[in-house]
């Protein structure tokens, strides 16, 4: 069931990245290397992603938002399975794991189309000749 709109995942996603990049120092394992470089590139391409998607809050629209949500999708099994991956699943396990799930599971509700408000905003100014 898709309850979550496009706009409120794009915003999401910022504050999300922002969070992956700071979590190694914010949660206190910012010495282990492997866990703070898969969070920090984590953090780096979600706010890329959301940058490129085509929704309310992108600012390039080059990427569909149903590609963002694969893509969303795959980072978070990633992001989850990671420490044990990478065998730093004894020194640190549950800002991965958590924050892979959550990226599983806003994958799996957020609606795949902007609004309609937004698509026909959209496809109005990019057919507008000067």
């Amino acid at each position: 069931m898709r309850f979550i709109p496009t706009r409120f995942h794009g915003i999401i996603d910022y504050i999300v990245g922002l969070i992956f990049i700071a979590a190694p120092w914010l949660f206190n394992f910012s010495d282990v290397d492997w866990a703070t470089w898969i969070m920090v590139a984590a953090g780096i391409a979600t706010l890329g992603m959301t940058i490129l998607t085509d929704f309310e809050v992108g600012l390039v629209h080059k990427i569909p938002m149903q590609t963002h949500l694969m893509a969303d999708f795959g980072l978070g099994v990633i992001l989850a399975l990671s420490p044990w991956m990478f065998n730093f699943d004894e020194r640190v396990f549950m800002p991965h794991l958590i924050g892979g799930i959550f990226a599983i599971l806003a994958s799996l509700t957020t609606h795949r189309v902007p609004s309609e408000s937004y698509r026909r905003t959209e496809h109005s100014t990019n057919n507008v000749r000067p």
